[in-house]
């Protein structure tokens, strides 16, 4: 075996840039307020950081409306402040990666401004226009994932132009080489300024049918589901020409040593795997996003499991996801009890997983009040779609005004326990939840088996889902109990030698205190409830 790869072996740890930290007290975070915190990621152990987009943006998706694809907003920062965040998370040992946005720009573009102006105008086919259909209506079917059809009609021209999100995100054409070169000069431009790597956003959604025909009819869809789930993407998403686009990303980033592509792709595993590529021409790590939905038992766990390690490519890399920008946290999933038994599972499944801020809190989705929210998503469907406010809101440093995050009042809500639950109270607890985080990360650095082994199913019966995890003659145990009842394993013979290096506190809000229980008793191991534990 080669050595592995930094992003092979590391942790990933999500920033929300508008809510990490606020160096210039106007209530929203910025670079100069990452470049603070950065020692506390240092602390806390992760190995890379991916910033949520930090480009020019009019904001009305918050930074995923892009204006330009080569500077940074003001609301953030410079380029000069940048390289500083660059320069401090280098010198610390952090990879930093970035939110590259393919799919669409922000209508205010300079690129998208021009394509507007004409139809006979040299970028009009860097956007999609389409005719109107005969009834002079949208040229197809197609939904926006914020509700509504996606097309716009543009009166100015004649045509429609395609969103699948805001009508003022039109979506790049991808098949004109022009904005093919442009976009992949982006890149360019940000690994000459030493960016580790992107997370590309929507990357599934990029290329579409090249004839636009309807979307089919979702037979499952019910009232209660949100607009975009009345009809299959079978034309506008995971189209294969889709593979060429990769192919190109994957050229430019492999002209920079060991820089990582990693995409956001919502799609069952067997085509999620499909864009590991072949022959090293795909995305380095296809986000796995299916514990984000995954029933919480031991069996269905165990099956997705062993259903995506048996997917994957001879040659790919497993990830998975507990928590990101848009979907709800696991804490309020899972409940605050199995809070740290998620974090367990997610640090110590093989592969390389991706913490979302403030998980290592245990910070569940906040409460918005209708007038403070904000997503768009919301205010378009707010009796279907998922507020994101819930889980972008600032986080809590410390019990001074506004927990530290900003010296005035932030842009979204703080969580409301806030004095009680921040780093600060939470850094000194040695039975918190982020006390706990720390000493797991610090686990998968000691043991070559966490963080690199092979994984091996060992009990999906009842509660208790338990796996080996194996390096050379290294293995390790971990062993989760998913219910609120106590419960036993029966130790197979090779663990029985096994002695607990780590066990989750059980959570009693603000803290989280308790004995460490998980005592092996011969060849069984009781488990107290809601407790997970890591034999070594």
């Amino acid at each position: 075996m080669t050595e592995p790869l930094w992003w092979q072996t590391g942790v990933i740890y999500q920033v929300y840039p508008r809510s990490f930290a606020d160096a210039n007290g106007d209530g929203i975070g910025d670079l100069a307020g990452i470049t603070a915190r950065l020692d506390y990621l240092v602390d806390l152990g992760v190995d890379a950081v991916w910033l949520s987009p930090i480009f020019p943006s009019p904001m009305a998706d918050f930074g995923y409306d892009v204006a330009d694809y080569c500077g940074v907003d003001p609301r953030f920062g410079t380029l000069a402040d940048f390289d500083r965040l660059r320069d401090a998370a280098h010198a610390r040992g952090l990879k930093l990666l970035l939110d590259f946005v393919p799919n669409h720009s922000s209508s205010e573009h300079p690129w998208f401004l021009e394509s507007r102006s004409s139809r006979t105008n040299p970028k009009r086919d860097w956007y999609i226009w389409r005719d109107p259909a005969p009834d002079g209506g949208p040229p197809n079917n197609w939904q926006s994932y914020f509700g509504g059809s996606a097309w716009e009609w543009d009166a100015a021209t004649g045509q429609y132009y395609l969103h699948q999100f805001l009508k003022e995100q039109p979506e790049l054409n991808w098949r004109n080489p022009e904005l093919r070169a442009a976009m992949l000069d982006a890149m360019r431009f940000w690994f000459d300024r030493g960016v580790d790597g992107f997370r590309i956003d929507v990357l599934w959604l990029a290329i579409k049918h090249p004839d636009f025909p309807d979307n089919p009819a979702n037979p499952d869809w019910r009232v209660g589901m949100q607009d975009i789930e009345r009809l299959l993407p079978a034309h506008s998403a995971d189209q294969p020409e889709m593979m060429g686009i990769i192919a190109a990303m994957r050229e430019v980033a492999d002209a920079y040593p060991e820089r990582v592509l990693i995409g956001e792709i919502y799609l069952p595993i067997p085509r999620l795997v499909a864009y590991y590529g072949e022959g090293g021409n795909g995305v380095h790590l296809p986000f796995n996003f299916h514990l984000l939905d995954a029933r919480w038992d031991a069996g269905a766990l165990a099956q997705l499991i062993a259903d995506y390690e048996g997917a994957l490519p001879a040659d790919g890399w497993p990830n998975w996801v507990l928590g990101n920008h848009d979907k709800p946290r696991v804490a309020s999933r899972v409940g605050p009890a199995q809070a740290a038994v998620a974090m367990l599972l997610l640090l110590t499944l093989r592969g390389t997983p991706t913490l979302y801020q403030g998980d290592e809190l245990g910070m569940p989705n906040v409460a918005i009040p209708p007038e403070r929210v904000q997503d768009p998503q919301a205010l378009r469907e707010p009796d279907t779609a998922f507020n994101r406010d819930e889980v972008r809101t600032p986080m809590p440093w410390d019990a001074s005004a506004h927990a530290g995050f900003s010296t005035v009042e932030p842009w979204l809500p703080l969580n409301p326990d806030w004095a009680e639950r921040n780093v600060m109270v939470q850094r000194d607890d040695a039975g918190s939840m982020l006390t706990f985080t720390r000493a797991l990360l610090a686990l998968r650095r000691a043991h070559r088996a966490l963080s690199v082994g092979s994984w091996h199913a060992v009990s999906s019966d009842g509660a208790v889902l338990a796996y080996e995890r194996r390096h050379s003659e290294e293995r390790v145990l971990v062993a989760l109990n998913l219910s609120n009842a106590a419960q036993t394993l029966v130790l197979p013979a090779w663990a029985e030698t096994l002695t607990p290096a780590l066990t989750t506190p059980p959570t009693r809000h603000p803290r989280l205190r308790g004995d460490d229980g998980g005592i092996a008793d011969g060849a069984v191991l009781s488990l107290a409830p809601n407790q997970g534990i890591l034999l070594a």
